[in-house]
């Protein structure tokens, strides 16, 4: 008997471990795209909306993928997603090898869509699987906690690229114009070559989790709620979610809070070299750095304050504070703007977790499953807004670009007052 409780016991808590895992690996691909703008802007001489197609294409996989993949997750369950997502995930990864050999933008476009398309289904399984292991009171702290891992996954994806990717050489406009012709495209192949090495192993990596997530058995999935019995009624879950205006409003908080939070941290390297001059790629990644030990703080800070206030009051608090250093970064540029960058990253922390959670609260399974895959999908608000910073940025400066995620966390607080409002009526 006390060895079939052992053997209970792992199987309860590995496969909780592969689960919270996978916040880490996404959060470390996420983030090496912050450096992939400024490899590629190097390496292929792009302006800064042609280098912040980077994000474009990563975060359109999302939203092309996300619903496909929440259709998935009803017919074949959690783990099979899981699965067939870090498939795609390890796909991608290994695509970087032949796009660099061939020395194409675009190539690199379509890898980095294979990997978000990975993505989607993780986040869109590994979400709302972590809010359905527990209480439904304690649901979204329970995100936050999960959702702490993946910063540290995103800090990796920075340190690799900042040791791994970035060579070190820079050279002027001048010095390169004064190249040979030959030495030019020698120099534009080596930093393009820079990124094989780290996403062959990063491929290698996510497809041995997958084998062994395979090879783990995993409970069946127990719900709070019984799966409706009929999908069109009053129209089919969708025709419901969206006629429910706090739905919406999580899903275009969601959209807001992503274009922040993405566009923060793809044009900070950019933001302190521009403000800075002098500054180096190396030494202004250590700012990028600094701004994801700050979200990884503030998610464990977070979770731990929403004992004793409710999340949504610290999503508003938050958002509001969010609005201010923005707008201080957009007005002082420089090293006190670039500190008012990583504090702000303090303050996003909890903000996806937080918007998710309180979309799919209170939900039957069905609405659940495909709410989620449609919370995911806003996550394309990181390609519109990051390129929208990348527009303003080449008709006027990079600290200018910053009211655009002011503006977004404008709406995070707006909707977080609104949603307070109805809680306090309601009670």
């Amino acid at each position: 008997m006390p060895v079939v409780g052992a053997e209970e016991t792992r199987r309860a808590w590995l496969p909780l471990v592969l689960i919270v895992s996978l916040f880490f690996l996404w959060g470390t691909a996420n983030n090496l795209n912050d450096v992939l703008i400024a490899q590629f802007k190097k390496a292929f001489v792009l302006s800064d909306f042609r280098a912040g197609l980077v994000q474009s294409a990563f975060y359109l996989g999302y939203f092309l993928i996300a619903m496909p993949a929440g259709i998935y997750m009803r017919r074949f369950g959690y783990k099979s997603a899981v699965i067939f997502g870090l498939a795609l995930y390890s796909i991608g990864a290994l695509l970087f090898w032949p796009a660099a050999e061939m020395a194409t933008y675009g190539m690199f476009l379509f890898a980095l869509f294979v990997i978000a398309s990975g993505l989607a289904f993780l986040e869109t399984s590994a979400n709302p699987f972590v809010t359905l292991l527990g209480s439904p009171d304690t649901a979204t702290r329970r995100l936050n906690w999960a959702q702490a891992f993946n910063p540290l996954g995103s800090i990796t994806g920075i340190l690799i690229g900042q040791h791994f990717i970035f060579s070190g050489v820079e050279h002027t406009p001048e010095q390169i114009a004064a190249m040979s012709q030959a030495e030019r495209a020698a120099y534009y192949v080596s930093e393009t070559h820079a990124v094989q090495w780290p996403y062959l192993v990063i491929g290698i990596v996510v497809l041995c989790w997958a084998l062994l997530i395979l090879a783990t058995r995993f409970p069946r999935p127990i719900t709070a709620h019984a799966a409706t019995a009929s999908a069109a009624v009053d129209g089919g879950v969708m025709g419901r979610l969206l006629r429910d205006k706090s739905f919406v409003g999580a899903l275009l908080s969601q959209f807001f809070y992503v274009g922040a939070q993405v566009g923060v941290w793809s044009y900070t390297i950019r933001y302190v070299q521009a403000s800075m001059p002098g500054t180096s790629h190396r030494e202004a990644a250590n700012f990028l750095t600094a701004e994801l030990v700050c979200f990884m703080l503030g998610r464990f800070a977070g979770a731990a304050l929403m004992k004793y206030a409710a999340p949504v009051r610290l999503l508003m608090t938050f958002a509001a504070i969010n609005v201010v250093l923005m707008l201080y970064a957009l007005a002082v540029p420089g090293l006190s703007g670039a500190c008012a960058l990583a504090a702000c990253s303090f303050f996003m922390s909890v903000m996806y977790p937080t918007i998710f959670a309180l979309g799919v609260a209170g939900r039957g399974d069905d609405e659940r499953k495909l709410g989620s895959a449609m919370l995911v999908m806003t996550i394309i608000g990181g390609a519109v807004l990051t390129a929208a910073m990348g527009a303003v940025s080449d008709h006027s400066t990079i600290a200018d670009a910053m009211v655009v995620p002011a503006f977004c966390f404008a709406v995070i607080a707006w909707f977080s007052w609104q949603r307070r409002r109805t809680a306090e009526s309601v009670g």
